[in-house]
């Protein structure tokens, strides 16, 4: 049997990595040209599609937020529990958590990025379909309810083509990318929008 351990992060670990991943971040170079006062032009916000290293298939979240500021979200869904409740998710539904995991805001974790730029009207809609996905996912099941299928349904909302849920973290992350042309603005369709409210 796969020895796995899941561990959340307690709220004190997810406050200090939080500053500390995204002063990481935000210590890349960027080449975006600006003027005073029109925000960045790849947008001022963004939705930042990951995958990290796990002790078995991996895992894939979000990071979300505006673009310059410390501070992150981070949206995914992993079993609640420990190693147990991660091995009876590949028969049944069990419990979820859809916060912050351990290892989602370490860069040394991180396997696969596609980072995404909004506008501030889109940015709204996407971080509240986030929030109301992150409320009414109660169960994580390896088939049917995975961490693919629910960055898959924040891509889809954002009117992004998305692959195939049972694929690696990695790879899905990489093929999102992929299929959708390395696109980095995303702007609403009004189908998104009709379908969300």
């Amino acid at each position: 049997m796969l020895k796995c351990e899941i561990q959340s992060a307690s709220a004190h670990e997810v406050h200090k990595r939080t500053v500390e991943a995204h002063a990481l971040d935000e210590a890349k170079p960027t080449h975006t040209a600006r003027t005073p006062g029109s925000g960045s032009a790849k947008g001022s916000y963004y939705v930042d599609f990951r995958a990290r290293t796990a002790a078995s298939w991996g895992h894939a979240f979000v990071w979300y937020g505006r673009t310059g500021e410390r501070q992150v979200e981070v949206a995914g869904l992993t079993p609640a529990g420990d190693s147990l409740d991660y091995v009876l998710g590949y028969v049944m539904r069990v419990p979820s958590e859809t916060g912050a995991s351990y290892g989602d805001l370490d860069p040394q974790y991180l396997t696969a990025s596609y980072r995404v730029y909004l506008n501030e009207p889109d940015a709204k809609r996407v971080f509240a379909y986030i929030k109301k996905l992150q409320a009414s996912s109660p169960v994580w099941n390896a088939e049917t309810s995975n961490c693919n299928a629910f960055i898959g349904s924040i891509a889809n909302f954002m009117g992004l083509k998305v692959p195939n849920r049972w694929e690696r973290p990695e790879n899905y992350v990489n093929n999102l990318k992929a299929m959708n042309g390395g696109r980095q603005m995303i702007y609403l369709s009004e189908r998104s929008l009709a379908s969300w409210q």
